[in-house]
């Protein structure tokens, strides 16, 4: 008499559609992140309009960096940094994206001082 080998049991899935608890995106943690370098960067600079593509740039990569170590598994983050010099006058910037709203979100923070304004802006977006 031989023996009958069952089948293995089918593999259990893999593949993440949605982010667990711990590692969603959270704005609140991320809007103080960019606080954060926002002051480091800022504090003391007065506008200079040939520094400023300089500054954009620095400011962008660090807050990237940070948000990549947070811990945001299979995340792509994309960050906007605007500066313009402060001459008394209003700013309205808008943005629209097309995104899933249970796993996509995006956070901002705002620095000022007598010489300059900048926006920065960074979004979440989760790989399915």
């Amino acid at each position: 008499m031989t023996e009958v080998e069952e089948p293995a049991p089918p593999p259990s899935n893999t593949y993440i559609i949605r982010p667990n608890f711990q590692h969603k995106f959270r704005p609140v943690i991320v809007k103080e992140c960019i606080h954060t370098v926002l002051q480091e960067q800022l504090a003391d600079k007065q506008y200079q309009a040939d520094e400023v593509m300089e500054w954009t740039k620095k400011i962008s990569d660090d807050i990237k960096r940070k948000l990549k170590d947070m811990g945001y598994d299979r995340y792509k983050f994309i960050v906007q940094v605007v500066i313009g010099e402060q001459r008394g006058e209003g700013v309205k910037m808008g943005c629209r994206c097309f995104w899933d709203s249970d796993t996509d979100n995006y956070a901002q923070d705002i620095f000022m001082n007598d010489s300059l304004f900048c926006v920065a802006a960074a979004f979440g977006v989760f790989y399915y």
